[in-house]
């Protein structure tokens, strides 16, 4: 069987074409590949660095009990808190917690009906929730009603206070008592961005 010329041709661009490809494959660099890396650590080197992370290793129990330690002191002195979903909530819990105080004087004031109030960033982690009340009451009652808020177990302040005189034969006075509790920074409400919808 003889080759034509036809034939010939084709096999030389074959050649090329191998050759090229050949050419192409090893002499020019390939960019998918990562480059290797060599190792320049020396031993003494590479023992420091194991010390070290033996050094760390062995420290990371302590570090979570310090962990699990603080913790449990963080949720101990929260249980003062005002625990509540909405702002709304923490108001009524307020009121009821100053309800009660009240009830407990001797006599027993009445809190007539309380305000609306307010519920503000206290910190980065907390919020401070308000509640004005009024009532009506007598001096030493009122001493002896502000020692209490200071006494009760939930984080409570006297934020506000205004008196004015009551009635004269009966010394008593009108007070407009504002009180405040910490509870968690969830009952801040977010302040929505101004947009047309």
């Amino acid at each position: 069987m003889t080759l034509q010329q036809r034939d010939r041709r084709a096999l030389l661009l074959l050649a090329i074409a191998m050759a090229a490809m050949l050419v192409l494959r090893y002499a020019l660099p390939e960019e998918d590949k990562p480059p290797v890396v060599h190792v320049v650590d020396s031993i003494p080197a590479a023992e420091k660095r194991l010390a070290r992370l033996r050094k760390m290793a062995a420290e990371a129990p302590a570090l979570e009990q310090a962990e699990k330690a603080l913790a449990a002191q963080l949720a101990r002195r929260e249980q003062g808190m005002i625990q509540a979903e909405t702002p709304a909530q923490a108001q009524a819990q307020l009121v009821t917690i100053m309800r009660r105080i009240a009830g407990a004087q001797q006599p027993p004031i009445e809190i007539r009906t309380p305000e609306v109030g307010q519920t503000r960033p206290l910190g980065n982690d907390y919020a401070e929730v308000s509640v004005p009340v009024a009532f009506t009451c007598r001096i030493d009652q009122l001493v002896n009603l502000l020692a209490d808020i200071t006494a009760q177990p939930e984080w409570l302040a006297a934020s506000g206070l205004r008196i004015t005189p009551g009635d004269a034969k009966e010394k008593t006075l009108n007070v407009r008592l504002t009180i405040s509790a910490a509870g968690p920074r969830k009952l801040v409400p977010e302040k929505r961005q101004g947009g047309l919808l």
